[in-house]
């Protein structure tokens, strides 16, 4: 009997974590092959703008925006888990970033779907902050995202730059 409800629940993770990826597709290059471990799927998104005086001639900045999101699945979380998964996407992302003097912002995202997350996660995560910045962010910033979402119950918890990602679950 818990086999067959432990094989529904991954199931339910797994149908969940599609339906993010999806939603991810069309802004992001979604991948769910060759991600880097405990990773189940990445997704990138880079924006590149150029600013001008009148005319193309006169160029006066480059402007580059990206995000790197890491997307895990745990059957329990707690924090001990979460700092581990935390700390490999910040270290991940941060060695994809290159600043320069048009680098804006380069942001690491990690969700995770998990089946069961402990209190102590729930209290950790909303305390969690990482953030960098380049030449005193005259090369722009690096900001740490975290979404975590319990598949059993459906609650979720962000830290304080993550709170834009609860729109994100709230329709699963």
């Amino acid at each position: 009997m818990k086999v067959n409800g432990g094989a529904q629940e991954a199931q339910n993770s797994e149908s969940i974590l599609q339906k993010l990826l999806h939603s991810f597709e069309r802004y992001y290059n979604v991948r769910e092959e060759c991600v880097v471990a405990p990773f189940s799927a990445e997704a990138e998104f880079h924006s590149h703008s150029e600013q001008y005086f009148l005319v193309k001639s006169a160029h006066v900045a480059d402007i580059d925006s990206n995000e790197y999101v890491f997307f895990a699945e745990e059957e329990e979380l707690d924090y001990i888990l979460f700092e581990q998964l935390a700390q490999k996407a910040w270290e991940e992302g941060l060695s994809r970033v290159h600043p320069y003097s048009g680098h804006r912002n380069s942001d690491v995202t990690l969700i995770i779907l998990a089946n069961k997350i402990s209190d102590n996660a729930f209290r950790f995560i909303k305390k969690e902050k990482k953030s960098k910045s380049y030449k005193f962010s005259l090369h722009g910033w690096s900001n740490f995202r975290a979404l975590a979402y319990e598949t059993s119950t459906g609650r979720t918890v962000t830290n304080r730059h993550g709170s834009v990602l609860k729109k994100l679950v709230s329709t699963l």
